[in-house]
């Protein structure tokens, strides 16, 4: 290697080295549907871990869908529940796109993801430990096509 590309690459390689110790303050999980099919009774869960109560938190639901996807949006109803406490639950109609400028998110040839905060104000979760979540559609179809994965995000916002 020569001199010069050696001066320039060694504080690129100690960057990405010290970007690997920062801790990661994101959870995200999805649940993919076989066959892009979404039924009605089948509940996408999981759990995150909250060790920070004093942070706030962006919390959205994450959907990857075709471009075949019939709606504009969809209903869904999801259950927070925090350690040692009920299920709570809340429903949401969640647009995906509009007519004028087509569908929400990014998009790849046909397949598109979405991630849509929950609420305009950041979460705070009150207690430390691990929280669990369910969501499921509510759409008027028992099988809702085209859907490809559904799933949770938490990350911490940073002042």
């Amino acid at each position: 290697m020569s001199m010069i590309k050696s001066i320039y690459l060694r504080p690129l390689v100690f960057l990405f080295l010290l970007a690997g110790c920062n801790p990661i303050n994101i959870f995200e999980k999805s649940t993919s549907f076989s066959q892009h099919v979404w039924k009605s009774n089948q509940a996408v869960a999981g759990s995150f871990q909250i060790s920070d109560t004093l942070t706030a938190y962006q919390t959205s639901f994450v959907l990857r869908h075709t471009d075949a996807y019939a709606y504009n949006n969809i209903w869904v109803d999801i259950g927070i529940q925090a350690p040692g406490d009920s299920m709570m639950y809340k429903r949401y109609d969640l647009s995906l796109g509009n007519d004028a400028t087509g569908w929400y998110g990014t998009g790849m040839d046909d397949i598109w993801e979405v991630r849509l905060p929950l609420s305009i104000e950041p979460d705070v979760f009150k207690k430390t430990g691990e929280y669990h979540y369910s969501i499921r559609q509510l759409m008027r179809d028992e099988e809702l096509h085209e859907v490809m994965s559904a799933g949770l995000r938490v990350e911490k916002i940073h002042p």
